[in-house]
């Protein structure tokens, strides 16, 4: 199915996501050591667009499970603060991005937000539910957002699928780990300088290296599987 794309689809972001895993932890690893499988990248050539936040959101649907979900909520994480840039070349196989999602960024179930998700994030979340999911979420036990503030996605090749979309081949680095992750993308110019990259994808928390919370002796667990949905918005500089 592989087949030439236009140059917009250069993005994008695996975006990843993959980036919040609630209810997760990882091995941790001294804040000023190099990632273990961290490689050298390319110096990045091609005209270079950059990310608008304001025009931008990433959101991680994270699910209860156990035998006491029913007690628990379902959750919707989410960034408006995304940063990065993306290098379109002449070989658009060889497009550079780079992607970052700030931790202190990430918001736990806004309403707005929420209310767009369907029935399954209908429930009404008490504020003392949501601040103590952020406050879990960045803590030393999860995401560590004091040491590790930030994810970073990037990747240096895609592989042309159709005429609006393609495949990002990513690195995603949390926690000072990373993972390779290929991200489905569709994409499309809005303007003459400006492109919109959008996606969505279902990503395992073990893919990334991480547990799933669980307590209780299990009764009480973050579903492994969370799906990521992005929409970036670029501007030629």
């Amino acid at each position: 199915m592989a087949r030439k794309t236009s140059a917009l689809c250069g993005p994008w972001l695996a975006s990843v996501a993959a980036a919040f895993l609630v209810g997760c932890h990882a091995p941790p690893r001294s804040p000023g050591a190099p990632s273990s499988t961290a490689v050298t990248s390319p110096r990045p050539t091609g005209r270079a667009y950059v990310i608008v936040a304001a025009d931008s959101l990433l959101t991680v649907r994270v699910y209860r499970a156990g035998a006491l979900a029913l007690v628990g909520h379902n959750h919707l994480i989410a960034s408006h603060a995304l940063s990065g840039t993306i290098y379109i070349p002449e070989d658009l196989r060889a497009t550079h991005f780079e992607l970052h999602i700030p931790l202190e960024s990430l918001t736990v179930d806004e309403p707005q937000l929420r209310a767009k998700e369907g029935v399954e994030f209908s429930a009404d979340v008490p504020d003392t539910a949501r601040e103590g999911t952020r406050h879990n979420m960045l803590g030393p036990a999860l995401l560590d957002a004091q040491d590790y503030p930030q994810i970073v996605v990037s990747g240096e090749r895609l592989t042309p699928v159709e005429a609006d979309h393609a495949t990002a081949h990513t690195r995603v680095d949390v926690r000072g780990q990373e993972h390779l992750i290929e991200v489905p993308l569709r994409f499309r110019r809005e303007t003459a300088r400006e492109v919109a990259v959008e996606g969505e994808l279902a990503i395992k928390q073990t893919d990334l290296g991480l547990t799933p919370f669980s307590a209780m002796l299990g009764a009480l667990q973050v579903l492994d599987e969370m799906r990521i949905r992005f929409r970036l918005v670029a501007k030629a500089q």
